[in-house]
């Protein structure tokens, strides 16, 4: 199984190339983005040496299908997927925060919450809730988008004041936001899941804003299987997560969260093999499709290459 980690393309009017941690951005014209989601796979901060196959191919397929099943909701970035790694789309100038949602606490929220934290972001928690209780209603904490380093926690407030995004806008993609989080938690509930938290990046282009970047994939996204929710909260158990949770824990376990000094785990063609097993579970999961292996897995990049530039001489 070839897993791509590295591309290097050179597509019709390409002006440059962003490398992230996942998703190679290459900017076509100053119009469009060709997005190629990698094999590449990153935990605490760190991408790790070795990619998983049919990665990218998965998060790209789950956050297209849910681009376009929200698109009466917000106008989106997506135009076309013109290769089941890549997705091409309109180039928009990104807000300089990331829209956190949550439906429960969890995580992060979580952590703060059990260290004293009476408020998140400017938002006041309730008292007396456990560890994955589920909120009266969705709350925003957002982040600001780093361009090095961490992201940090701000409020709706502080946002505004400091002009990172101006309020009426705030307004426009905060009710975006909540929007996409119900859709995205109705669409999860039809396959037995919960939407616990997740993700959205909005962005303008014309004067115009649109939602960008992935949406509702197991890398941006936390859940929960639905069935036995409820027996395990009032047990005080530990909910059966999916998402890539299943990754950090194994890193954990054999010491390693991306402190300094620390060495990532050999990954084994074994281990390589399973993370990409509960990848495709993931994705047949949340779509309640049949994950699709490429017929011809031994040149996927003159494949992608191919694709691409088909596509932008359509144009």
């Amino acid at each position: 199984m070839q897993a791509i980690t590295k591309t290097n393309f050179n597509f019709k009017n390409q002006k440059s190339l962003y490398e992230g941690k996942v998703r190679d951005v290459y900017n076509i014209d100053d119009k469009y983005l060709a997005m190629v989601v990698t094999d590449r796979i990153s935990a605490f901060d760190v991408v790790l040496p070795k990619g998983i196959p049919f990665k990218g191919q998965i998060l790209n397929q789950i956050a297209s299908e849910f681009l376009d099943i929200t698109q009466d909701i917000v106008p989106n970035w997506k135009i076309a997927t013109p290769d089941p790694m890549v997705t091409v789309g309109k180039k928009c100038e990104g807000f300089k925060v990331e829209m956190i949602v949550r439906g429960y606490l969890a995580g992060s929220a979580y952590r703060a919450y059990k260290d004293g934290a009476q408020t998140l972001c400017g938002v006041k928690l309730a008292a007396g809730m456990k560890e994955n209780d589920m909120f009266p209603q969705p709350i925003i904490t957002p982040t600001t988008k780093a361009d090095a380093g961490h992201d940090e926690n701000i409020s709706k407030d502080e946002i505004i004041k400091q002009g990172i995004v101006a309020a009426e806008d705030y307004e426009q993609i905060e009710d975006y936001a909540l929007k996409l989080f119900k859709r995205g938690s109705e669409k999860a509930k039809q396959q037995g899941l919960i939407l616990v938290d997740t993700k959205y990046e909005f962005g303008k282009c014309g004067g115009k804003i649109y939602l960008i970047d992935e949406i509702h994939t197991p890398d941006s996204s936390r859940y929960f299987y639905l069935e036995g929710y409820e027996q395990r909260q009032s047990k005080g158990e530990k909910q059966r997560q999916l998402s890539k949770e299943f990754v950090r824990e194994w890193l954990m376990e054999n010491g390693f969260q991306g402190r300094q000094g620390e060495k990532v785990p050999e990954m084994t063609d074994e281990i390589i093999e399973g993370i990409s097993n509960r990848y495709i579970e993931l994705y047949e999961h949340l779509t309640g499709k049949r994950f699709v292996k490429p017929t011809d897995n031994t040149d996927i990049l003159h494949r992608i290459e191919n694709n691409v530039n088909s596509w932008l001489e359509s144009l």
